[in-house]
């Protein structure tokens, strides 16, 4: 395995917790949105006593990507650069995140740690921010999202981001694939994106973790492909656990539970399958970084520490 060296990335910092009143910062860093697909979104955020400020660049289209590269990555200076703005929140997924990487002002993003959350193509952003900068990120939903499947899960991603409690989360839909307990950071994404990542030093060390994994649209052997990959680049090794959550239209549920017990097999961690985390009606937010504990049999998982301060 060639591994980054860790030693070099700096210690943990997590952000300060959203308070009603506190302004929230919304962009676009990978595919294009209309302005009337965040209508919904920002009404709620609203309601929930947000303040709502759209990047200045958050609606630009460029092809596939929400505009240039330079206009994408100068919305997220802005963001975390501005004092006034505690939170930010991406309005969509698609492609393009993994091109503004090696660009990115790490420190600027730990002189003033933010709530920073998505999911899909966002894994990129929220595993480098964590590798480079030491910010605990959140994957959960996106803003587009509430006119789809509701507020909810957008409702459940405030209350994480807005208190220091230690939260409890318990699956009873999930299926349990191997029975047993562990502990360490949680760290995942998208299945596609880390594939991708590794090699880079915008991956975090797996070492210890509890290692959550979802993805959309990807037909079974590239499933397969990027398991594999994972699992010979050794990666997978030093796991302590897994947590499946939603692989839509990926193919048969029972065919990806078969290729994440072959692929841990010799592991002997615990996997939980069936979680509601990404792609899917209940997008269940989880904080990249933190340390946890899960329990296979109770189908539950347990924050060790704040995710916020």
């Amino acid at each position: 395995m060639t591994e980054i060296d860790n030693a070099s990335y700096p210690s943990i910092v997590k952000p300060a917790r959203l308070r009603k009143g506190d302004l929230v910062g919304l962009l676009s860093p990978a595919g294009p949105v209309e302005e009337a697909e965040l209508q919904a979104g920002i009404r709620f955020l609203e309601e929930s006593g947000c303040r709502v400020r759209l990047g200045r660049h958050a609606l630009d289209r460029s092809g596939y990507l929400a505009g240039e590269d330079s206009a994408r990555l100068d919305d997220l200076h802005a963001m975390f650069g501005d004092p006034e703005v505690r939170a930010i929140f991406c309005t969509r997924g698609g492609y393009g995140t993994m091109r503004l990487l090696d660009r990115i002002k790490y420190d600027l993003i730990r002189e003033d740690p933010k709530v920073f959350a998505g999911f899909s193509d966002i894994t990129a952003l929220l595993l480098s921010l964590f590798a480079r900068a030491g910010l605990i990120t959140f994957h959960g939903p996106m803003v587009r999202q509430v006119k789809d499947i509701g507020s909810h899960p957008f409702a459940a991603l405030l209350e994480t981001v807005g208190s220091s409690d230690l939260h409890s989360l318990e699956f009873p839909e999930a299926r349990v694939l191997v029975h047993g307990e562990a502990e360490g950071r949680l760290i995942g994404g998208n299945l596609c994106l880390i594939s991708h990542l590794v090699g880079t030093s915008f991956l975090p060390s797996f070492e210890g973790s509890i290692l959550f994994l979802e993805d959309t649209g990807e037909p079974l052997y590239r499933i397969d492909r990027m398991l594999t990959q994972l699992r010979l680049s050794g990666f997978l090794e030093g796991i302590s656990g897994l947590i499946a959550g939603t692989f839509k239209e990926c193919g048969e549920r029972t065919a990806i539970e078969g290729l994440l017990i072959d692929s841990t097999k010799d592991l002997h961690i615990p996997v939980l399958s069936g979680v509601p985390i990404g792609h899917g009606a209940s997008n269940v937010s989880l904080p990249i970084g933190v340390r946890a504990r899960l329990d296979a049999a109770s189908r539950s998982l347990r924050l060790k520490e704040p995710c916020v301060c």
